[in-house]
């Protein structure tokens, strides 16, 4: 009988320590068997399919949705650098003449004794070259041309140095440079809230999706990162050629992002802003080839209530009557139609798109908005 007792006495302590014993072994790492309680989650991470062993939710989700639209963690870059500074050098020196107009003199002395001019430039929009200055009761400046001028007006001493971009290859998506400072916003809308960064004139921004929201575009350029589509200047990458053009070799103007792509080879290889013809002066829409080129070329209007004369303007090259792609070293902005018809670019651009060009290559303008006119009877020859 004792030995019953003793027996169920320690029966009763095995059965009171087995569980502390298994959880000591537990803490001490000893496999315990896990029951089944579903479905397992996959790791945060880009999913294209849905994976066999687990379900991609929570953050893949959010994952996958930005990698669809090309945002990716970290940014992909554009496959792009710029091009050589060196291109963004004046060929001259150039000088902007007082708006009441000038006489110029075939001699310094006929221009310091005010003698009988040879020429007289109108009041207008007049910008003239020079080689040489000479100041002896007064300052005199002498003209690319040979002429002597009284200098009224000002030097040009600041000509934009901005330059677009070269490319490796085609980008995936499309990009924009913004012409302003620009707040960012967390959502598309004007009441969205601000993120409280800023993009800043001339910055390179990659674009992955655009909304209509206060009927107004806004483009997403990052992960929960929206900007005002008008106040950037868009190139949406397209390596198929227009209409009527035989190869992969082309120019393509978009006067509504007020942009310029260059592609050879079916490929995108140079891309900038511009300025191009405001209103009544639009660039004409349509499909032309370069059919002239010239390193450097005098611009002069006939109208006397609109007159202007630009001296030198450099790399040149006229692909629709009297409209050209050109250098345009009196503007410092670009992004925004500006000029009397022509393409304006930057020097360093115009430079870069003339060393590229050939007489013959196609050019492409067009407004994807639509609101450029192509009524063949509002366009004359055309001008800068």
């Amino acid at each position: 009988m004792k030995h019953k007792i003793t027996t169920l006495l320690l029966c009763s302590i095995l059965l009171s320590v087995t569980p502390p014993l298994q959880a000591a072994k537990a803490q001490e790492g000893e496999a315990q068997p896990e029951a089944d309680s579903g479905a397992v989650i996959c790791p945060p991470d880009v999913y294209w399919t849905t994976p066999d062993d687990c379900l991609p939710l929570g953050p893949s989700v959010y994952l996958t949705d930005m990698a669809r639209m090309g945002i990716t963690f970290p940014p992909r870059p554009l496959p792009a650098y710029p091009p050589d500074a060196e291109l963004s050098k004046a060929p001259y020196y150039y000088f902007r003449v007082d708006p009441e107009g000038v006489t110029l003199y075939s001699s310094l002395a006929d221009a310091q004794a005010k003698g009988s001019g040879g020429q007289y430039l109108l009041p207008g929009f007049v910008y003239v070259s020079y080689d040489d200055r000479a100041q002896n009761g007064g300052v005199y400046y002498h003209l690319s041309s040979g002429w002597w001028m009284p200098g009224k007006g000002a030097r040009v001493s600041e000509i934009s140095s901005f330059q677009g971009l070269l490319f490796r290859s085609t980008p995936r998506n499309s990009f924009a440079w913004a012409f302003e400072d620009i707040p960012v916003k967390s959502a598309p809308g004007y009441s969205a809230p601000d993120t409280r960064q800023r993009i800043l004139p001339f910055q390179v921004i990659q674009v992955y999706s655009t909304q209509i929201v206060d009927e107004v575009g806004w483009e997403l350029i990052g992960a929960d990162q929206w900007v005002e589509g008008r106040k950037v200047a868009s190139v949406i990458p397209n390596t198929t050629p227009p209409q009527g053009v035989p190869g992969g070799r082309w120019i393509e103007v978009n006067l509504d992002e007020q942009t310029l792509a260059v592609y050879d080879n079916y490929q995108l290889v140079f891309a900038t802003m511009i300025a191009s013809g405001m209103e009544p002066f639009w660039t004409k829409p349509g499909l032309f080839q370069i059919y002239q080129k010239k390193p450097a070329e005098n611009m002069r209007g006939s109208d006397p209530s609109d007159f202007y004369y630009l001296e030198n303007v450099p790399w040149t090259m006229y692909f629709d009557q009297l409209r050209a792609l050109h250098g345009a070293y009196w503007r410092t902005r670009f992004g925004y139609p500006q000029s009397h018809g022509c393409v304006n670019l930057s020097l360093g651009d115009a430079h870069w798109l003339f060393d590229w060009a050939v007489e013959g290559d196609w050019v492409y303008v067009h407004d994807p908005s639509g609101k450029t006119p192509t009524d063949a009877a509002l366009y004359t020859a055309g001008a800068p």
